[in-house]
C-alpha cells in the first residue's frame, strides 16, 4: 500500500496547480489532505475508485482535513474540535489518523491551546493503539530536532520550534510511535516539507520538516519506504509518503 499526506493550503487553489496530475500519478491507496480550507458544497472532488471523507471547519476558508481511500474503512471518526483537524479511519488491521495540528501562531498566542491539544491528542492515539496499530499523518506543525530545520538557533522561540512543542512531540513518540522518515534517514540533513513563501525560501531550501508519517512501534517493520516529494509544487508544503506491506 502507498499512503500519502499533503497539506495543500487550500484544495480549490491547488486544483489549478497540478494537484490532479499528482493525485492520479501517485495512485495512492490512501491519500490524506490537511488545510483544505473548504466548506461543504464548495468543491465536488470525489475521484473514481475512492471512498471520500471530508471534515470541514466551522469557520469558512479555514483548516479542515480530507481522506481518500480505495479500501472501504470499517468506520470513520472525526475529532471533537470545531476546526476539522482530525479524521480517523479504522481498517481491519490498523487505524489511520489524519491530523492538522494547531499552529501556536505569532507571538505564541496559541501556545497554551497547542500544549493542551498535544496532550489530548497523545491520549487519543494511545487509546487507539491499545486496540490495533496506528498510522498518524499530517502537518504536525513542529520541527522535532535541529536537523529538521534549516536555522534552529534563530527559530528557538518561534511557533513550531519551541522547546514546549518539541517536547510534546517527543512525548508522543515516547508513548509508542516511530517517525518513519527518521527510521530510514536518521541523519539526513536538508530534508524539509515546508518552506515560507517569503525570501525565495524554497529555491534556497530554507525549510522545516513538519509533515510526518508516524506508526505504532510494534508495526514499524511493515513500513518499507518513506519519503518527501519535495519537487511537487502547488502548496508551501510538499507531500510525504510511506510504502507499507500489509
Amino acid at each position: 500500500m502507498k499512503l500519502v499526506s499533503w497539506n495543500v493550503n487550500g484544495l480549490r487553489a491547488v486544483m489549478n496547480k497540478g494537484f490532479l496530475d499528482y493525485f492520479e500519478k501517485t495512485d495512492a491507496d490512501i491519500f490524506c489532505l490537511q488545510e483544505i480550507k473548504l466548506s461543504e458544497g464548495q468543491l465536488d472532488f470525489n475521484p473514481a475508485g475512492y471512498h471520500c471523507f471530508y471534515n470541514y471547519a466551522q469557520k469558512k476558508g479555514y483548516s479542515g482535513t480530507a481522506v481518500f481511500t480505495k479500501q472501504q474503512p470499517l468506520g470513520i471518526r472525526f475529532g471533537e474540535d470545531t476546526e476539522g483537524r482530525v479524521t480517523c479511519l479504522e481498517f481491519s488491521d490498523f487505524f489511520v489518523v489524519n491530523v492538522y495540528t494547531p499552529n501556536s501562531q505569532d507571538g505564541l498566542a496559541r501556545l497554551p491551546y497547542r500544549m493542551q491539544w498535544d496532550a489530548q491528542f497523545k491520549d487519543y492515539v494511545k487509546a487507539l493503539d491499545a486496540e490495533k496499530p496506528v498510522f498518524i499523518c499530517g502537518d504536525m506543525n513542529v520541527a522535532h530536532r535541529e536537523i529538521d530545520i534549516k536555522n534552529p538557533k534563530t527559530n528557538i522561540h518561534n511557533a513550531g520550534f519551541t522547546i514546549e512543542e518539541r517536547n510534546g512531540f517527543s512525548a508522543l513518540l515516547d508513548s509508542g510511535f516511530t517517525d518513519t522518515f527518521r527510521m530510514f534517514y536518521p541523519d539526513l540533513k536538508d530534508a524539509y516539507s515546508w518552506w515560507s513563501y517569503r525570501f525565495h525560501a524554497r529555491e534556497k531550501n530554507v525549510g522545516w520538516r513538519i509533515d510526518y508519517w508516524l506508526v505504532s512501534d510494534r508495526y514499524k517493520e511493515h513500513v518499507r519506504a518513506a519519503g518527501i516529494d519535495a519537487s511537487v509544487l502547488g502548496s508551501d508544503h510538499a507531500p510525504v509518503y510511506i510504502d507499507v506491506l500489509v
